[in-house]
């Protein structure tokens, strides 16, 4: 059995404590796939005399941190629709491409954004997969989790209704042909321990209708999948559920029985104090989002409020067609930075509490709390190295303020998941990039000629 030593480095734990090994180790069994030791390095190597030996000096390590919402897919609709509102960004321009998506556009785009979110450091990833104008899409963004390494959960999402705001006959689907559809990848995917699992994603309110939110939940119990929805992202997404259905979103999912703890919800830029007390009662976990609600203009989350009121919250990046990147470094920065700024108080967010949510938070979020998000023993071999030298990075006196508000986004050297080694000194192990990105530059103007799309 290999077992390796990741020694001599600042070890960010994020354990129960906040945990800091300032000359730490981190001991894991690649065959396993599990942590069995974290300490200082003295003691670590002195205990596993047998291992093999990585100096990380100069290097931060830390959990994989969890994306907790994107839609892989629009890897291949960066720079599109861009200064646009959030209704305005879909009709014209995200509704059109995805109405002309293939299962090669939607692989060749989840192996994209996934090997992206790797070498940005990101273990673990909730996709949010909304559109099915041909069958098996979803079944591609599964496939190319798997060839990247990343252990994920895709989520297969569905648009029931919306029609009278925009919303393309092609992408609307009876709920009784989508839930089948859920089902089988459910069945087909969902074991224990499984790297890639499937979870079930109702698109957002005004895109669903009462028995589609009802039957999810009837579905989600009855298979134990992870639910995922948009809730609240902007003011238009509030005043058309008060439109349909007479009362605000997070009101309507709790009407419909979806609010649970097996719920993330996603965005919830618009909540208010009743809302952010619905979700908290019913343990309903939130995905924060904060590049992709400025990039659209659909304003800043109240996170304080949330994380007050008890709420687990995970940090994410929203699709590339509203972010631009898959980069969590990014997400890092702005979520603390924006609130500070708000509510003008530097304390009201740290880089602390952000990356717990980028870590912890997440895994919680997504149910996965007892497997990632923390290095811990028993725990998942989910581990980053992060290079401490670069000139933006260095000279460093508290390596999470460091990582959060001085990193250039190029310090990720070294990633394993489960204990396989997926990134190695920058560069993914699983498959060939230069590969990838030719593949998906003309995957993605082909969609753009095919839709009619452009800036």
């Amino acid at each position: 059995m290999t077992v390796r030593i990741l020694a001599h480095a600042d070890v960010l734990t994020f354990d129960n404590d906040g945990t800091v090994h300032r000359d730490g180790a981190v001991v894991f069994s690649e065959e396993s796939g599990t942590i069995l030791d974290v300490g200082d390095t003295a003691a670590i190597v002195a205990r596993h005399s047998e291992a093999v030996l990585q100096d990380c000096r100069d290097r931060i390590v830390m959990p994989g941190m969890v994306n907790t919402h994107t839609h892989l897919f629009q890897t291949l609709l960066k720079g599109l629709g861009t200064d646009k509102v959030l209704s305005e960004w879909f009709t014209s321009m995200t509704a059109p491409a995805a109405t002309e998506l293939t299962w090669e556009d939607c692989y060749i785009a989840a192996l994209h954004g996934c090997v992206e979110a790797l070498t940005t450091g990101t273990t673990t990833l909730l996709d949010f997969m909304y559109v099915h104008p041909r069958p098996e899409l979803t079944d591609a963004v599964v496939a190319a989790m798997r060839d990247s390494g990343i252990r994920g959960v895709a989520a297969r999402g569905y648009v029931t209704a919306g029609a009278d705001v925009g919303m393309p006959d092609a992408l609307i689907q009876p709920v009784d042909r989508a839930l089948a559809d859920a089902h089988r990848l459910i069945g087909e995917h969902n074991r224990p321990g499984a790297l890639v699992q499937v979870g079930i994603a109702p698109c957002m309110s005004w895109a669903v209708d009462e028995a589609t939110l009802r039957e999810t939940r009837r579905l989600a119990d009855e298979t134990g999948a992870l639910i995922t929805m948009h809730l609240a992202e902007s003011d238009f997404d509030v005043a058309e559920s008060l439109r349909r259905f007479g009362c605000r979103d997070t009101a309507f999912l709790e009407h419909t029985g979806l609010l649970g703890p097996d719920l993330v919800a996603v965005h919830c830029v618009q909540c208010d104090a009743d809302d952010v007390r619905r979700l908290g009662a019913a343990g309903t976990s939130v995905s924060h989002n904060p590049c992709s609600n400025l990039y659209l203009g659909s304003g800043v989350a109240p996170v304080p409020e949330m994380l007050a009121a008890g709420l687990d919250v995970g940090l994410a990046t929203d699709g590339p067609a509203s972010s631009n990147n898959l980069s969590m470094l990014d997400a890092l920065k702005f979520a603390a930075l924006v609130p500070k700024g708000v509510y003008r108080d530097p304390r009201i967010i740290t880089a602390d509490q952000v990356l717990a949510m980028a870590t912890r938070g997440g895994a919680r979020a997504m149910g996965l709390g007892a497997e990632v998000g923390s290095l811990e023993v028993g725990k998942a071999a989910d581990v980053l190295v992060i290079d401490q030298t670069t000139l933006s990075i260095a000279p460093v006196h508290d390596p999470a303020a460091s990582l959060v508000y001085s990193r250039r986004g190029d310090e990720v050297r070294d990633v394993w998941v489960g204990g396989r080694q997926v990134v190695a000194e920058g560069c993914p192990t699983m498959v060939d990039p230069d590969t990838v990105r030719a593949r998906a530059t003309r995957a993605a103007r082909g969609l753009a000629s095919r839709a009619g799309v452009s800036r």
